[in-house]
């Protein structure tokens, strides 16, 4: 039989190399000859294919016409109509299936336009893999974005992994490709094969993918994420109404593959619905207000702890299903607690897989190395002046937002997007238009990140780890700012943790490190971090990096804590620190749990519990954390003693305010004066050295009458008991 179709055009098929499927596969109308039509099917494992009209169960054969399965057939006197294939097997097994070439693309001419305008920020609703039902037939429907390929196709297997067999169609210059193939279904393993200019030929992940395969299989997995059954609609209410800068936030970090693990199975990971019934409560209990968690989203290397994310669109399978995942946030905020996690649109891995040349060409990151590579971690940086890069990181955070409820986003690495010299040295970057070293697309990305989020959806927080001086990170983009909600506060971090490791005899010494935070408190809206960052990598665990005998250590840890509860700032804290682990954090590891079955532990884990609950009950300590009306020094200058006092307070007419002092040597000071603000009574509620919490029970009797003497500046003054070691908070009552 002779083909309707060209030798070049059967072989192109034949060999993957065709970039527009639908001109050739399918069923076509046969133009100026006898009426009729011409179905082609590329079938490489077939025996026998059939064309069976739905409507009256009609066969009609193909013929095979190129040597490696290229089936064609006329049917005379028909117009198009409606039909399946029926492919047999060698073995003599057949299956009956919808030819997927009869069915026309999905993505609209405006969609399209959207899309290479860079003002979609929705394309994981087009792009990616959706269950769809077309004229009565379900499937899914693929779509991804590679500009330069000459082919792309999808592998399953089904299709035994061969890219020749589902390819799919180029949509004009938009660089998009699509496809949809019946009876495909959630749950379903897929790629994207891409034949590129000068002879790549690569099998990638898909960037929309919403599932992955567990490490080190690669491959993605169709899920539908809108089939979940939400039940916290009073919280995403009433998160729209929050204030979060006058509210209580204390965050608690963990990572979910070391928080804890199984032992009596192989000390394996605990699964998101796990999590979901022993986190929580732990964390309702230690009072913290929000949990933040180490990247969620799909990485292949356990030791990147998620920072080399492949799977922007997808939570990680170590741990369940994205409906699992969902599970455990719909749990959190059922019982009051936010979650946000680590989010990465700084750079990404040179997985062969992922986002790396994806379609033979440097597609999302930088072809010159000078603006692509970073070098300290051996990622790629992204390309943020392609639109459609920046439109596919910009959907990511507001799909976040939106399919998984997620209530902020603390993003990674900021100071190494804003600055195009970031860890290189002269001659190793390239200047911006204006010959500076601001990257001026990275500033534009975050500024209309934070826009997005903010105006979409109420109540969700950002929050920049950003550890250089650039201004206003916290500040609205309308009055020139980055437009985060709240900034790291790596100075207060590095300073404090440098301070509390001296040993305490030289502490008068470096007395500026405990002071010097409040004089740039208020420039930005800052968030007081004790990260995973500085409990690994040799810099030993919060317990192990206070000085002296381990009364002193647990000591220190408790007026650590108890300073960083009184600072102006919303606080977090790295799992581990909550039992004054001894060893640093370990990936591979959990949590060391059974240090609690010890008193002192036991009592550094209370503290802790109990300055969360108060600094959650007390309004003077959150409510006015970024502006000096919040705060106000006592005493700043005792260098000598190593002391240090100030003032937390509210706007309230009520005159309420809190008296913090700090005792940093273990010499306990008896009728130590301190000024205060009014005559009355001063309560004593927080005393880091109580018995319970394992201090030596220097106490002020649950409280002090104020005495009209002046003293520090202010009107009246206490006499107190000043323990060793410690953190006092004394409360007016009036």
């Amino acid at each position: 039989m002779k083909s309707e179709f060209a030798k070049e055009v059967v072989k192109a098929i034949e060999a993957g190399m065709h970039g527009s499927p639908f001109d050739v596969l399918g069923m076509h109308r046969r133009e100026g000859r006898r009426p009729g039509v011409v179905v082609s099917s590329f079938q490489p494992y077939a025996k026998e294919v059939c064309v069976v009209d739905k409507g009256d169960g009609t066969h009609y054969s193909l013929s095979k016409i190129g040597a490696d399965g290229f089936f064609e057939g006329i049917i005379a006197d028909r117009e198009i109509f409606e039909y399946r294939l029926r492919i047999t097997g060698y073995d003599g097994s057949f299956i009956e299936v919808e030819d997927p070439y009869a069915f026309q693309p999905l993505i609209s001419d405006f969609d399209l336009y959207l899309f290479g305008e860079g003002t979609d920020y929705r394309t994981y609703e087009k792009l990616g893999a959706h269950f769809r039902v077309v004229n009565d037939v379900a499937g899914i429907h693929f779509a991804v974005w590679a500009p330069n390929a000459l082919r792309t196709s999808i592998i399953n297997e089904f299709n035994r992994w061969d890219g020749r067999c589902l390819p799919m169609q180029q949509r004009g210059n938009s660089g998009l490709w699509e496809l949809f193939v019946p009876g495909m279904k959630p749950g379903d393993l897929y790629k994207f094969e891409i034949k590129g200019p000068d002879g790549f030929l690569g099998q990638k992940a898909d960037p929309y993918g919403f599932a992955a395969e567990l490490r080190p299989r690669t491959a993605s997995v169709v899920w539908d994420v809108r089939r979940y059954g939400w039940n916290d609609g009073e919280w995403m209410e009433q998160r729209r109404e929050r204030q979060w800068h006058k509210e209580p936030i204390s965050v608690y970090e963990l990572h979910l593959s070391s928080w804890r693990r199984v032992p009596e199975e192989g000390n394996r990971w605990m699964t998101y619905r796990e999590l979901a019934d022993s986190l929580i409560p732990y964390v309702k209990e230690m009072g913290f207000t929000h949990i933040e968690t180490l990247p969620v989203s799909e990485h292949p290397f356990d030791g990147s702890w998620g920072y080399q994310t492949i799977g922007y669109y997808a939570p990680t399978s170590r741990f369940g299903t994205p409906d699992d995942f969902m599970y455990f946030v719909d749990c959190c905020h059922r019982e009051g607690i936010g979650v946000r996690w680590d989010w990465v649109p700084a750079h990404f891995p040179k997985d062969g897989h992922g986002l790396a040349y994806f379609d033979g060409t440097h597609l999302y990151e930088h072809a010159d190395p000078r603006q692509g590579e970073h070098r300290d971690w051996g990622t790629l940086i992204f390309n943020y002046g392609r639109n459609e890069v920046k439109t596919f990181l910009l959907s990511n955070a507001l799909f976040w937002a939106d399919v998984y409820h997620i209530d902020g986003l603390r993003v990674d690495a900021v100071a190494s997007m804003l600055y195009l010299d970031y860890s290189r040295e002269a001659g190793e970057w390239i200047p911006n238009e204006f010959g500076g070293r601001e990257n001026l697309r990275a500033v534009e990305f975050l500024k209309r990140f934070n826009e997005l989020v903010h105006e979409q959806y109420p109540g969700f927080t950002t929050f920049a780890e950003e550890s250089t001086a650039w201004p206003m990170v916290s500040r609205p983009t309308y009055l020139g700012g980055l437009g985060f909600d709240f900034k790291w506060n790596m100075g207060w971090m590095h300073d404090t943790l440098e301070y509390m490791s001296k040993e305490p005899v030289h502490r008068k010494y470096h007395h500026s490190n405990i002071t010097f935070s409040l004089l740039y408190a208020f420039t930005e809206n800052f968030i007081l971090p004790f990260s995973h960052d500085e409990v690994v990598y040799g810099k030993r665990s919060m317990l192990d990096k206070m000085p002296g005998d381990a009364w002193q250590k647990f000591a220190n840890l408790r007026l650590l804590y108890g300073y960083m509860y009184a600072h102006p700032g919303k606080k977090l804290l790295f799992m581990g620190a909550d039992v004054a682990q001894w060893n640093e954090w370990n990936y591979q590891s959990s949590v060391e749990w059974n240090l609690l079955d010890f008193l002192p532990h036991q009592q550094a884990n209370q503290c802790l519990a109990s300055l969360n609950h108060l600094y959650r009950r007390i309004p003077e300590l959150h409510e006015i954390d970024f502006s000096w009306e919040g705060f106000e020094w006592i005493d700043f200058h005792d260098s000598d003693q190593s002391t240090v006092s100030f003032l937390r307070k509210t706007d309230n007419p009520d005159g309420k305010h809190t008296a913090c002092v700090f005792n940093f040597t273990p010499v306990p000071r008896m009728n130590y004066r301190m000024g205060v603000p009014a005559l009355g009574y001063y309560r004593e509620i927080f005393n880091s050295d109580a018995a319970d919490f394992g201090g030596s029970n220097v106490i002020n009797g649950g409280g002090v009458m104020s005495e009209d003497v002046a003293w520090m500046g202010q009107p009246c003054s206490i006499a107190i008991s000043l323990p060793p070691l410690s953190a006092v908070w004394f409360r007016y009552e009036g």
